[in-house]
Order: C-alpha cells, then structure tokens, then sequence
C-alpha cells in the first residue's frame, strides 16, 4: 500500500487493485501543490468523501468527472453530488460496509458537522459526518477518521476492525487539538502507523505536527509525519 498526503485531509491511496482519492481538497487548499494534481489522479479509481464540507468534498465534482472514478459518499452527499452531474455514486451510511474489487470500505462514526452553503447562499445538509475504515486484501487496515473528536466508541471502532494505519486529525479548532488526537490513539487504537492530518494549511489550525509529537510519549515511533506530496509505503 502506498499513501500519499496531499494536505489538509486529501490522501491519495494505491493499493495492488485500486488508486483512491479520500477528500480531495485541491482549489483553494494552501498546502495541496498543483504541480502533483496529475499525478494525485492518475489511474483514479475511486474517490471517498468523510463528509460534505467543503475542504473534504473539494474537487470531487470535476475529478469525478475528469477520471470516470466511482465515488463513494453518505447518502445525502451521495445524492446532492448526483444532482451535481457526477456520473458513478455509491452511497452508503454510518455502520454499512460496501464492497468493492480488492477491499471494502465501512462508514463509522465521527463527532463533526456537515454541510455546505451552495452558490444560492442556501445551506445544505449533507448528511452525517463519518471516518471510513479501509479493509485491503492482503494488506494493511486502514482508518481515515475524518473530522472529529475524540469519543470513546472509538474502542468499538477498534474491535471491530483493528486498523493498522490511522490518519488521524491533528489541528484542533474543527477537530481534536494534537493533545486529544494522541490519547485516542493511545487509548483506544492498536495502530502500527499514524499519519496526522488537518494541520499545516489555515492560519487559524496548528501549523506542525509537534503537539501530536509530543503527546505520543513512547509510541512517537509510529508515527510518520510526511510532507505534503511525499508516499509512505506500508
């Protein structure tokens, strides 16, 4: 498996029979470079939204479009990016699992909001907000949490599906402040690798990964702070 952050919470996913992008936040991400929007959709074949926010949902219209990809989204996101034009829409919702060629992916919960204002100036409710747990065959586990905060079903989300791989937001503001994020990854989760996430691109949300850092105490060691562009390999 191959993982590549993108910024914010964007991650290009290759594994041995898919290319998938999770909330593919490009225009207007300060930390996302345009020189790898190529490459970040190359060979696409599936695109998976945590939510319908904006800075998650981001070009998932025109990628969609561009790639043919198959995206995978709540039912209301689902069905407001179909009114939108986009041509393949799975839908599912928190606690489904749906399958595909070479993995599954099942929607858990998320402690967050979700909705966009639409260029009407009308707010639209986009459903739940949800993580999504990645069951690859014959390769990692993978939990991208989306944005939330902490919760203590988080053991739940553990039990059942025993990831191996975290992506985990750090930022506070909007989600769970790096102090927070490392005691759910330390109370909760058996993880051999956490890629922090939601950092580094607003002013208004932590720049670096240091107060995650240090809050990790002994299991710092899992921990892979990438910069944006560059491929971890699992």
């Amino acid at each position: 498996m191959k993982i590549t952050w993108l910024g914010h919470s964007a991650f290009r996913i290759e594994t041995a029979k898919a290319r998938i992008l999770i909330d593919p936040f490009f225009t207007g991400n300060p930390a996302f470079d345009e020189s790898t929007r190529k490459d970040a959709a190359a060979g696409l074949t599936h695109v998976l939204l945590t939510h319908g926010h904006g800075d998650h949902v981001g070009d998932t219209i025109a990628i969609a479009r561009e790639t043919g990809a198959t995206v995978l989204a709540n039912a209301d996101l689902a069905a407001w990016l179909g009114s939108k034009g986009v041509g393949t829409v799975d839908m599912g919702n928190t606690g489904g699992t749906v399958h595909y060629d070479g993995f599954s992916v099942t929607f858990v919960n998320a402690l967050h909001s979700s909705a966009q204002i639409t260029e009407d100036g009308v707010s639209h409710s986009l459903g739940n907000a949800n993580g999504l747990v990645l069951h690859v065959e014959d390769e990692p586990t993978l939990y991208h949490m989306g944005d939330t905060d902490i919760f203590s079903d988080m053991g739940l989300i553990n039990e059942l599906h025993q990831p191996d791989i975290g992506l985990v937001p750090i930022g506070d503001r909007f989600t769970m402040g790096g102090a927070v994020a490392a005691l759910a990854c330390r109370r909760f989760f058996q993880f051999s690798t956490v890629i922090p996430c939601h950092y580094g691109s607003f002013g208004i949300i932590e720049k670096t990964a240091d107060t995650f850092l240090a809050a990790m105490d002994g299991q710092s060691s899992i921990v892979e702070v990438p910069r944006v562009g560059d491929v971890v390999v699992r």
